[in-house]
């Protein structure tokens, strides 16, 4: 099949044609073409032209004018949800009296094209990924996005749930064993065995969010690729139009995209990162057995859709990029055992750094939940974390409802099969000994760390925070008082955030599996 009527490649390829739009190529240099096997870019000046192929295959069909059109006009509508900057208009290409081809003529239309603000290639995710650019701070601003775009998504009741998600595996399956021997038959084979055995533990889990509205017309191809800096503002781009079984999907398995991508290029602390910072908007932790599924099935997909690019292009490193996400694929459904791991110490002593550190290694992909007592306390007041409370906000009553709070959270997230980070002060004794006891009724290993350091130090850090969770100061530390004895592990916090880390893994990393399990 054409991938295009006649003469539309050639039009959109030369940049004459732009030039009644007022967007013309600068002389002598051609329009930039970007080519997938569904679409063609062409990028010229400052803006950026995208045709659909006329192709059709199972998942997608774009093999009439008027669906292209209509997948155009879709396109346009979804993308702009997230990125109204990028996504500008839908133009025709028409074919006039003389026969030659124009944008918004007065002949018959032949093709279409959506018309975006180009953006430079080195502003999106996965190149700054590559030149280590994906800093925390943009990572947060990422997630709120994502977060945010998932709270306000049309929901779609009559899509997702068991049976959708095991029409993906069975899809999967057939593909990756299809694929061997360019990967391996007996762990495509280990992979969709153990997605279906996950499936079934987890399937009521799957309905019953389908039932409560986490079913959402999502992006669903939430990777860094398809997310882009403008004016130094992360903008999520390019959702799938095309198929509705793709994009109404559960939101964490539209997060479990950008998780699985993050974890297939080594950033299991950027991931880790990522999932406990949309938890903490959304509060969507009752979601989280189903992650490892999702992000398997993520990992699967790009396994077999990579082998049968190879097959085409014949380049062994995307082969090798094939078998590593399926070696992902399996790993990530590996059990692990959950156990609970507290954090301590006055404000200052670095609690939130060693936390989120120990949490990236800890358990299952993509690693521990990190529950903290001021991020809960301004979930309960209904802020973003960053806003800082009144001091009424810290009342004795209003604590008692966070250490619930985190109790609650805590008992089920261990019961979903996760390690359980408690970052908090627990200055008094009765909160110590309800972390242990949470540890001991949920029938899980303990570990307790304590921080310490020089009141100076921790005056330098208070004095310097910014952008945090903790609205605490130098008086606030200076107010606080230990109750009772500590008998966790004492650790001195006095150093760099590297450094506390490694000064835990030090003192625990070879026997905390052994004492914990």
């Amino acid at each position: 099949m054409a991938e295009a009527p006649a003469g539309v490649v050639g039009f959109l390829s030369d940049g004459a044609s732009y030039g009644a739009l007022g967007v013309a190529a600068a002389p002598g240099v051609p329009v930039e073409r970007i080519e997938t096997h569904i679409s063609i870019v062409f990028l010229v000046g400052e803006r950026a032209y995208k045709l659909k192929r006329a192709v059709r295959f199972s998942y997608v069909d774009y093999s009439t004018a008027d669906l292209r059109e209509k997948y155009c006009r879709v396109e346009l509508e979804l993308n702009r949800r997230t990125a109204p900057e990028i996504y500008l208009r839908v133009r025709a290409v028409t074919r006039e009296a003389d026969g030659a081809l124009a944008f918004d003529g007065a002949g018959e239309a032949v093709d279409f094209v959506v018309e975006m603000r180009r953006f430079a290639q080195e502003d999106l995710l996965d190149r700054l990924a590559e030149r280590g650019g994906l800093t925390a701070e943009l990572l947060r601003e990422v997630t709120d996005k994502i977060a945010a775009f998932h709270d306000a998504a049309e929901v779609v009741p009559g899509f997702g749930g068991a049976a959708a998600m095991r029409a993906v595996i069975a899809g999967n399956k057939q593909n990756l064993l299809e694929a061997a021997p360019l990967l391996e038959r007996d762990l495509a084979q280990a992979v969709s065995d153990a997605s279906l055995a996950a499936l079934e533990k987890v399937a009521p889990l799957l309905e019953a969010r389908k039932a409560g509205g986490r079913v959402r017309r999502c992006h669903g191809d939430l990777h860094l690729r398809n997310i882009c800096l403008v004016e130094g503002k992360p903008l999520l781009f390019d959702c799938i139009e095309f198929s509705e079984e793709f994009s109404c999907i559960d939101v964490l398995y539209d997060l479990a995209f950008l998780l699985m991508d993050l974890l297939h290029r080594g950033m299991a602390g950027a991931a880790n990162a990522v999932c406990n910072r949309y938890l903490d908007r959304t509060g969507d932790w009752g979601g989280m057995a189903l992650l490892p599924l999702f992000i398997s099935v993520r990992a699967a997909v790009r396994a077999h859709v990579l082998v049968a690019q190879y097959r085409k292009t014949l380049v062994e490193q995307t082969l090798t990029a094939a078998r590593a996400y399926l070696v992902l694929a399996g790993e990530v459904l590996k059990p692990q055992v959950p156990f609970l791991v507290a954090v301590g110490g006055v404000s200052g002593t670095g609690k939130s750094t060693v936390a989120a550190a120990l949490a990236a290694g800890l358990g299952v992909a993509p690693g521990a939940r990190v529950v903290r007592s001021d991020v809960l306390r301004k979930r309960i007041f209904g802020v973003a974390p960053e806003v800082k409370l009144p001091v009424s906000a810290y009342e004795s009553a209003v604590s008692a409802r966070v250490y619930a709070a985190m109790w609650e959270q805590a008992a089920a997230v261990l019961a979903a099969g996760y390690v359980v980070v408690l970052d908090a002060t627990f200055l008094a004794a009765a909160v110590r000994e309800a972390a242990q006891g949470l540890a001991v009724w949920a029938g899980v290993g303990f570990f307790g760390v304590w921080l310490e350091a020089p009141v100076g130090v921790l005056e330098a850090r208070l004095a310097g925070r910014r952008g945090d969770a903790s609205d605490a100061d130098v008086a606030v530390m200076r107010g606080q008082v230990l109750d009772g004895v500590v008998d966790w592990v004492r650790v001195d916090a006095a150093g760099d955030a590297v450094g506390q880390v490694m000064r835990v893994l030090g003192v625990s990393r070879e026997t905390l599996v052994k004492k914990l399990l």
